[in-house]
């Protein structure tokens, strides 16, 4: 089968990485896109992973219009060139390729539709198949629910153990505190208008938290002067292993908090996407791995940062609650593999008997 995988974003190379070896490995020829990411393509570098560059990737709400068109028109001629017989992704080029062509378009979607207007008006329509975590509000009739999150295709304990090596490259010792801290950038599409940490709350969530502990900041772009001296530096495939060991996560990032969660680290999230997102609700509170706050609720968390470091055994008490989650979820990744090497029959499988999933435990 010919299988056409399309990169958006740095944290969907960790999303399909697993199931591109797997595809690859079962004989299958999988092609992979990507527009113009640095941090992206340097994560491919890494994990081996082949692709070709579809272009440059624009901040401007004007420009992402003009590039989609683009993208559009340069996945056509991959997709006939290579005869592909399925696109996989959570861009919008795969859905808009797939009815200009005779590809199958499977998307992966795990945010609200409110949350993504323009994707939900200009994408879901002309997908054949959208993936999303259990009981996420959906309008679409091509949706099919899973129990799983994003996060779970490469930190799932099938796919994910952690490196106590990392400890050492970040200069702490076994068993001492630290924390990572990630301030998101904002640029995406469905993030106009979003709000998350302020330069005064980063200034001091460093302050207070370098009293506790070590401190590690990550950020999407270049990060601030003041804050270089915490800029995190082991090696992109050790972030999560420090991620799993770490204190807390504190940021304005939905990935990094849902990692962080699946990873059984406490997580704290500031933006205004809180209260809006399904999938990180129900980590916080079905499960209590994360808490949200509005950013005009910034007392509020530095509340619960308090409280939180001042409950004892708090690392054992998060992985007690990361094994309740983790018994309610699958492997995605092994999930994806079957979905899409036996589409479009596995898509009707799930729509009469949605407990097949299971079997990928």
């Amino acid at each position: 089968m010919n299988i056409l995988i399309d990169i958006n974003h740095p944290a969907h190379v960790h999303l399909l990485r697993n199931v591109y070896s797997q595809l690859t490995q079962n004989g299958n020829n999988v092609f992979v896109t990507v527009k113009d990411i640095p941090s992206a393509k340097a994560l491919m570098d890494l994990y081996g992973i082949h692709y070709i560059d579809i272009g440059k990737k624009n901040d401007s709400l004007g420009k992402k219009g003009i590039d989609q068109l683009v993208y559009d028109w340069r996945l056509r001629r991959l997709v006939s060139k290579y005869k592909i017989n399925i696109g996989i992704g959570s861009s919008i080029n795969i859905p808009h390729v797939s009815k200009l062509s005779r590809m199958k378009s499977i998307i992966l979607d795990d945010d609200d539709d409110e949350v993504e207007p323009l994707f939900v008006k200009f994408g879901h329509p002309f997908a054949d198949t959208i993936l999303s975590p259990a009981d996420t509000p959906r309008k679409s009739k091509h949706k099919i629910y899973v129990n799983a999150y994003h996060e779970l295709a490469y930190l799932h304990p099938n796919r994910f153990t952690p490196d106590p090596s990392v400890l050492a490259d970040a200069g702490v010792e076994p068993g001492q505190p630290y924390f990572v801290l990630r301030f998101n950038a904002f640029k995406a599409h469905h993030d106009v208008g979003v709000v998350g940490l302020t330069i005064e709350n980063k200034r001091r969530l460093v302050q207070y938290l370098s009293s506790k502990g070590n401190v590690f900041i990550t950020t999407e772009r270049n990060i601030d002067d003041e804050f270089k001296p915490y800029q995190l530096k082991v090696s992109p495939e050790k972030a999560h292993s420090l991620m799993y060991y770490a204190t807390m996560f504190v940021g304005d990032s939905q990935t990094m908090t849902s990692e962080s969660a699946v990873l059984g680290t406490p997580a704290i999230r500031c933006n205004t996407f809180v209260g809006r997102i399904h999938y990180l609700e129900e980590e916080e509170h079905k499960y209590g791995l994360t808490y949200g706050f509005r950013p005009e609720n910034s007392e509020a968390m530095f509340q619960k940062i308090e409280e939180l470091l001042a409950m004892p055994n708090l690392k054992e008490e998060w992985q007690r609650r990361r094994q309740k989650l983790l018994s309610e979820k699958i492997d995605y990744s092994a999930f994806l593999t079957w979905f899409i090497e036996n589409y479009p029959q596995s898509h009707k499988t799930m729509r009469e008997n949605p407990g097949y999933q299971w079997r990928f435990k």
